[in-house]
C-alpha cells in the first residue's frame, strides 16, 4: 500500500502577518494524515513545537514574546450562538461584547496539535495558556478528513482547518483559507487513492493499520 504523504512546499507561500505557534501532543507526531507540519510548511510565519509543558510562552516560541498579544485557539464552543468563523470569549466561554478591541494589538495565536483528550492535556500542562486571550473557531461546515479520521466531537476540524478559519479572519483575506486548505485536499485526495485511513505509522515510518 502506497503511503500518502504531505508534499510540502519547497517555500512557503504564505507571508502571514499573524504568528502562528503550534504545541503538538508527541503522541500527534506520527499521525500519517496529520496537519501541523503541513501548516508550518504553508505559512511563512509559524513554528512547530513538539511536548507536554512549556514554562511560558517564550520558552514553547523559542524567542522573546509578550503574552499579552497573543491569543489561543480555545477549547470549546461559544457559549452563545453567534456568527463566526472566530469569537473572542471570556474565561466562561461567553463572546466579549467588543470583538475588536480583542483583536486589537494581536501578533500571534497558539493552536493545540492533537486528539481530544491530547489538546486537554497540553492546556491543563500549561497554565501559562490561561492568559492568553481566548478565541474559538466556528466552523462553517464538517471537516474535510469526513471519514479518513474519526474524532471526539462532530464539529471538530484539523488543526490546519483551525488555523485557516482564524487567520482569514484576523487578516481579513479570504484568500489565505484557501491557500492553506489546498495542500490539505491534495493530501486528502492522495490518502483516498490509496485507501488510507488516518493512523500512526510504525519506526520505518510507514501507516499502521487502525
Amino acid at each position: 500500500m502506497t503511503e500518502a504523504t504531505a508534499a510540502a512546499p519547497i517555500n512557503p507561500t504564505i507571508d502571514n502577518r499573524i504568528a502562528v505557534l503550534i504545541l503538538q501532543h508527541p503522541q500527534e507526531q506520527d499521525r500519517v494524515l496529520g496537519t501541523a507540519k503541513l501548516v508550518c510548511s504553508t505559512l511563512v510565519n509559524a513554528r512547530l513545537t513538539i511536548g507536554l509543558s512549556w514554562r511560558n510562552l517564550g520558552h514553547a516560541l523559542n524567542a522573546p514574546a509578550d503574552a499579552r498579544q497573543w491569543g489561543v485557539l480555545y477549547l470549546g464552543s461559544a457559549a452563545v450562538e453567534q456568527v463566526g468563523p472566530l469569537i473572542a470569549v471570556d474565561r466562561k466561554g461567553a463572546p466579549l461584547a467588543d470583538q475588536q478591541t480583542a483583536r486589537r494589538g494581536l501578533k500571534g495565536i497558539v493552536a493545540l496539535d492533537g486528539n481530544w483528550a491530547q489538546a486537554k492535556a497540553l492546556w491543563w500542562r500549561n497554565p501559562w495558556l490561561t492568559k492568553l486571550r481566548r478565541f474559538v473557531v466556528v466552523p462553517d461546515g464538517p471537516s474535510l478528513y469526513g471519514d479518513l479520521r474519526r474524532e471526539a466531537r462532530s464539529d471538530a476540524v484539523s488543526t490546519l482547518e483551525a488555523v485557516a478559519l482564524a487567520l482569514s479572519a484576523l487578516e481579513q483575506d479570504q484568500a489565505v483559507r484557501e491557500k492553506l486548505l489546498a495542500p490539505f485536499r491534495g493530501l486528502l485526495a492522495r490518502a483516498r487513492a490509496a485507501g488510507i485511513r488516518d493512523s500512526r505509522r510504525d519506526r520505518r515510518g510507514r501507516p499502521l493499520r487502525p
